[in-house]
């Protein structure tokens, strides 16, 4: 199936936008292929305020309207207890808004950016979205990451080469409890790592410490930066380690 296809048997869709490569590219798709489509961004703690800006960017790029839903994550103690199927938690949490209000505008169908490339035996957040009969259309079309970032670029996407960025609640621990401090924290220091140039790293938490991740061609100049790197990250963290692996 192509996209142009599935467009065509859904011709008025909502769609769950991160503003992401896949969830951009989507939209994109959608407006080619003449679809009514209503892109629906969800605020939580979850997602440091570059990630909104990014989306808001897009949807302009694109001439689209973006609903933005503000949902309290950190009130609903199945995530916050950050067992091992968070993701699955949290996704039912996101989506179920998106539903509820995409259902309120008109909007029946609801579809989000999984593609190909991503394994739904590993991803507990894929269960919430087949119990709330989200549709994959990218995934459906057998389209993966790297088709998607090259197909993107091709349309003049901004977000073709954007780095993958899982949720800030992934840099913490299973079973260590979420709170918004720890959130707060979490993305100063990201935040203070892309000031000083660096891209691709996480900031992961370990016990009361920063494990800092940078890919390994950014290690040398990590070491290199050493004293600068410390001034940033010990206002959030303390003591702040260098993962020699790399990521």
């Amino acid at each position: 199936m192509k996209l142009q296809e599935f467009f065509k048997d859904n011709p008025k869709v909502a769609l769950g936008f991160s503003g992401g490569v896949d969830s951009s590219y989507l939209l994109y798709a959608a407006i080619q292929s003449g679809a009514d489509i209503q892109a629906y961004y969800v605020k939580t703690a979850f997602q440091p305020d570059f990630e909104l800006g990014d989306a808001q960017r897009l949807a302009k790029q694109l001439g689209v309207q973006m609903t933005v839903i503000e949902a309290d994550i950190l009130t609903h103690k199945a995530v916050t207890d950050n067992p091992v199927d968070r993701c699955y938690h949290c996704k039912k949490v996101i989506f179920g808004a998106i539903k509820q209000r995409a259902l309120s505008d008109g909007y029946p169908t609801l579809i989000d950016g999984s593609n190909a490339s991503d394994d739904a035996d590993e991803r507990p957040g894929m269960k919430s979205l087949a119990e709330l009969s989200v549709k994959s259309p990218l995934r459906e079309c057998g389209l993966t990451k790297r088709e998607i970032r090259r197909l993107s670029q091709e349309a003049g996407l901004f977000t073709w080469d954007k780095p993958a960025y899982a949720c800030l609640a992934t840099r913490i621990p299973t079973s260590r409890p979420i709170t918004a401090d720890l959130l707060e924290r979490i993305e100063r220091a990201e935040e203070a790592l892309f000031f000083l140039g660096f891209t691709g790293f996480r900031v992961r938490v370990l016990d009361g410490a920063a494990k800092l991740q940078f890919p390994g061609d950014q290690i040398e100049a990590a070491v290199a930066n050493r004293d600068r790197l410390l001034a940033s990250i010990k206002p959030y963290f303390s003591p702040v380690l260098l993962d020699l692996e790399g990521r």
